[in-house]
């Protein structure tokens, strides 16, 4: 009985899903369409709102000696928990102080030297009064993000950022989205405005970033260069039974030819391929015989400096649909050869 019952059931649902397809999918793609296109013009609002106000913001958390502190409740206080994580990953020292744990003991993370970013759209969460008041006992400065210019909040705050009034992307208007996409937005803001003025360097990104996908892709690639040897190299007039053998021994899949101790060309395994193929199709292999380097290669091969970093030669790999890249050294001698295979081992894709 109950086996049927699921049967049952389950019947019903695919039927509601088939139901659902049919009749349904312009509405919900239309409906979609309108939630984007009314954030991407609340996002637009907030471009052209952001004045000297929001510079004087940036300002005063350049000169904070301490840390920034970020609160929020609700919906704003998941924002504010990613504004703190992307200002961290980005050199700011900051964190995240849940509003409502704050008059539980958790003011006690909040010093003199640090600055506080408080967001609220209504800019009355009453979780937040005891941050508030706590940092007006302790000289603390509020830098505050609202849509409410006569609220508590905005009251309280030295530095106020103001978040354009757009209706929300929810029917019912009651749903926090248009203004927590705002909220965001004004975080990455503030976050990369911080970096540059800061001057960060990819170096001291991949400190903050050792590990996954993203510590990967900016790894020098420099570890993984393979050095030059004599199996990646030929010159111009080498014969093309000595470019097959040092490709076999090289294990690469290629070698650079070289005129006059300059690179000039690539010999890949492709290369060779389309060689012969080209001395079948047109009825010319008593040529094949006499074949040197230069009847093979590919001009002009693509090289980075030993500088770059992983995602830079990752990103060339794709665009220009390659599988070797030479490195040069800073003087633009060849230091060696990345392989695509490196990057995979790597696991940097």
């Amino acid at each position: 009985m109950l086996n049927a019952r699921i049967i049952s059931a389950s019947t019903t649902h695919q039927k509601k899903i088939k139901d659902l397809d049919i009749q349904s999918r312009t509405q919900i793609l239309n409906r979609a369409k309108e939630v984007i296109q009314v954030e991407k013009e609340g996002l637009e609002a907030l471009e052209k709102s952001l004045d000297i106000k929001f510079c004087k913001a940036i300002e005063a958390i350049y000169s904070t000696e301490g840390r920034v502190i970020v609160s929020g409740v609700g919906k704003s206080g998941h924002i504010a928990r990613k504004i703190a994580a992307t200002l961290a990953s980005t050199g700011q020292p900051s964190f995240f102080v849940h509003a409502a744990e704050a008059g539980h003991g958790d003011l006690g993370m909040i010093t003199s030297q640090d600055i506080l970013l408080l967001i609220s759209y209504s800019g009355e969460a009453k979780e937040l009064l005891p941050i508030i008041n706590f940092a007006k006992r302790l000289g603390v400065s509020i830098i505050s993000i609202t849509g409410k210019n006569e609220s508590t909040l905005a009251q309280q705050s030295e530095y106020l950022l103001l978040l354009p009034h757009h209706p929300e992307a929810c029917p019912l208007g009651l749903a926090p989205t248009t203004s927590t996409t705002l909220s965001l937005a004004l975080g990455d803001a503030i976050a990369v405005s911080l970096l540059e003025l800061r001057g960060l360097t990819h170096s001291d990104f991949r400190s903050f970033h050792p590990g996954g996908q993203l510590g990967l892709q900016l790894k020098p690639i420099s570890e993984l260069v393979h050095p030059l040897n004599d199996n990646m190299v030929v010159r111009d007039h080498d014969h093309i039974q000595v470019c097959l053998e040092k490709i076999s021994k090289g294990k690469l899949g290629c070698i650079g030819v070289f005129q006059n101790n300059m690179l000039i060309g690539i010999i890949t395994d492709g290369d060779v391929r389309r060689f012969l193929m080209n001395k079948i199709d047109t009825k010319c292999s008593g040529n094949i015989a006499t074949a040197t380097a230069i009847d093979i290669m590919t001009h002009n091969p693509l090289t980075i400096k030993n500088t770059a970093l992983m995602g830079e030669a990752l990103n060339l790999f794709e665009i220009k649909s390659v599988s070797n890249l030479f490195v040069k050294n800073c003087d633009d001698t060849i230091q060696g050869i990345i392989h695509i295979h490196d990057c995979i081992k790597a696991k940097a894709i």
